[in-house]
């Protein structure tokens, strides 16, 4: 499962359909973890993609109650969307979202040990991956926004297949094309949402070994921020 990608600069956001300003004072790390702010694509209210700032993570460490061990919901499962608690309500309702990536990170074995490789696009250009989004409100009255991503099963991709534990299932992230993301957003119906869960060629992608992971800082709660 995916834990970790590259998110683009603000410059390379901008080159993303309308998205030509952000708020000056919109902050986000080139390398996003869970908790992390960054920026996704969600439908807004006049219809159109909307972009916002939201923690990855569709329940943050801070709104899992005392007393609960703390759990990952990074990743969303396509099989079993209309049944996990933390996924099911905003996937009924189609809160989907498109997360905005230069390239994102999984572990390769091919070695006999964990590599740490990247993975984007075979000309370099940025890419969207589905999601679900959701509000919550903070101690303060405030707004917030998280997100997850989606993975499907990746036993028979040429790419993915390749990362992860050789005994692992293997998983991979959706890939939305640019120019299918508005269609995404779009989707009135879960059986429409459901026809876009599909793997994206492994021609038109690559893979590369990457530096290991920087130190991760602790992560500042998501401003209550979007761009219409």
């Amino acid at each position: 499962m995916c834990v970790n990608y590259h998110s683009p600069t603000r410059e390379q956001f901008g080159t993303l359909g309308a998205f030509s300003e952000l708020p000056a004072d919109w902050r986000w790390p080139e390398e996003v973890w869970k908790d992390y702010s960054a920026p996704i694509v969600r439908r807004g209210s006049d219809g159109g993609p909307m972009a916002c700032l939201a923690s990855y993570g569709m329940v943050p460490r801070r709104h899992i109650p005392p007393g609960v061990k703390p759990f990952d919901t990074m990743n969303a499962r396509a099989e079993s969307l209309g049944e996990r608690r933390s996924f099911a309500p905003a996937w009924r309702r189609l809160q989907l979202c498109a997360v905005p990536m230069a390239w994102f990170y999984e572990p390769c074995y091919e070695s006999g040990r964990a590599v740490r490789h990247a993975i984007g696009m075979a000309d370099d250009s940025l890419f969207y991956v589905a999601g679900l989004w959701r509000e919550w409100t903070e101690a303060d009255g405030t707004l917030s926004s998280s997100f997850t991503q989606i993975t499907i099963n990746a036993d028979d991709h040429p790419l993915m297949s390749r990362m992860h534990k050789p005994d692992d299932e293997k998983r991979s992230l959706v890939v939305i094309a640019p120019d299918e993301m508005e269609d995404w957003l779009a989707c009135r119906d879960v059986e429409t949402a459901r026809s876009f869960l599909r793997h994206y060629p492994a021609a038109r992608m690559k893979d590369w070994a990457a530096p290991q992971a920087v130190a991760k800082k602790t992560p500042e709660p998501s401003p209550n921020l979007s761009l219409f």
